[in-house]
């Protein structure tokens, strides 16, 4: 049961984000929906493409679909409420790879995969979602900069299965690895800490 409201979460959150990037570029209607549709569900896509699964998830549950043209309706409509479009973008941004860190990796544990490929396919679906947003807005996706983000998806990975080998109940452990993402972005956020530049 958690495990589907951790879904419906991570996608109303992505949704918002879209949205939040679509107004700032001030696209119509349509394009708005696009990109908020396309930053919910891009990263689970991509991840069910590469384990096999046939129709992907958002196909056969109309619940996510639902899900992101109530969150884009509430957006649009109620845009003050949600705050500044920056502070809105960054927050549900974070809140969104944190749940679907977990999602991803749930689902590689689901199809039998090794730990280290569950890992990455929690981090392909909390940041793919926001790579093809950021592609189709014209900007340098945010995974592909300096700052931490997938790093803090591939930590929140690495406590799931510390925490699963620890024998901590399912539902803590969702819980607690969602946490790990969300806190390492917003400590790292706040105190500017970014991976080291290649360049001088």
């Amino acid at each position: 049961m958690l495990y589907q409201v951790i879904e419906v979460l991570g996608t109303a959150s992505f949704a918002i984000s879209g949205v939040s990037v679509a107004m700032g570029k001030k696209l119509d209607g349509f394009g708005v929906l696009i990109i908020a549709f396309v930053t919910s569900v891009g990263g689970g896509t991509v991840r069910d493409v590469l384990i096999g699964q046939a129709p992907v998830t958002w196909m056969t549950n109309m619940t996510y679909v639902y899900v992101i043209f109530v969150s884009t309706v509430f957006t649009i409509f109620f845009k003050r409420i949600i705050g500044f479009l920056r502070t809105s973008l960054f927050l549900f941004d974070t809140i969104g790879i944190g749940l679907f860190t977990v999602v991803g990796v749930e689902k590689g544990i689901m199809a039998g995969l090794h730990p280290i490929i569950c890992i990455s396919l929690g981090t392909i679906t909390a940041c793919f979602g926001g790579v093809i947003r950021d592609i189709l807005c014209n900007e340098i996706p945010v995974v592909f900069r300096k700052e931490i983000y997938a790093t803090a998806c591939i930590a929140g990975g690495l406590v799931y299965f510390i925490l699963k080998m620890a024998s901590v109940s399912d539902n803590l452990v969702f819980i607690l690895s969602a946490a790990v993402v969300i806190v390492i972005r917003l400590v790292v956020v706040k105190f500017k800490i970014s991976l080291p530049s290649i360049y001088r």
